[in-house]
Parts: C-alpha cells; sequence; structure tokens
C-alpha cells in the first residue's frame, strides 16, 4: 500500500533545507516510490540533450530535478505550515494547517 503524504500535486510548497532552501513554487509530480516531489522552478540541474526529432539542437536545457518530500512544507495563506489530518463535519478525512486550524483544499 502506498503510503499517504501531506503533500499533493498542485500544492504550494516552501523547501525547508538543501540547495534551493527558501524557494517557493507548485508541486508538478510526486514519486511515491522514492518520496520525491518535482517542484516548479526550484532545484533546477543542467541536463546534456542529444539531438533529437523534436530538439533538433540539443545542448544543454535546465529542468527541475527531484526533492525529498521531507524537505518541503505546504504553504497555507503565504505561510508555511505543517499538516494533519482530521475527519470534518461530512465524516471525510481532510488535510488541515496546524498553524491555523484551517481545512486544506
Amino acid at each position: 500500500m502506498q503510503q499517504k503524504l501531506h503533500i499533493k500535486v498542485g500544492d504550494t510548497v516552501k523547501v525547508i533545507s538543501g540547495e534551493s532552501k527558501g524557494q517557493e513554487g507548485s508541486i508538478l509530480s510526486i514519486d511515491r516510490k522514492k518520496m520525491r516531489a518535482i517542484v516548479g522552478g526550484v532545484n533546477l540541474v543542467k541536463k546534456h540533450a542529444k539531438p533529437s526529432a523534436s530538439d533538433p539542437q540539443g545542448g544543454i536545457i535546465e529542468k527541475e530535478a527531484g526533492i525529498h518530500v521531507s524537505n518541503l512544507m505546504v504553504v497555507v495563506n503565504g505561510q508555511p505550515s505543517r499538516i494533519g489530518r482530521k475527519l470534518n463535519a461530512k465524516g471525510k478525512l481532510v488535510r488541515y494547517s496546524k498553524k491555523t486550524g484551517e481545512e486544506i483544499k
């Protein structure tokens, strides 16, 4: 069974440690096996690309690399916050901000 994470695709997150510390971006994809997420505009690496039909020039391209999910904090109303889970009034399990107590959509 896959482990539940505190982040989802589309969340705005802040990097709390590592080379990209302090940067913010939204989550583009998550690899649950490796526990890593790709965040837009964060942790950019240079990749050497061979010329191909789609890119006849080739060369060096910059793209996002994965960041471990433990190094990411969800940003709620402009502030990074830890995340908890609780049952809402309808009996559904929802994520909430431990800093403000509000639900995360």
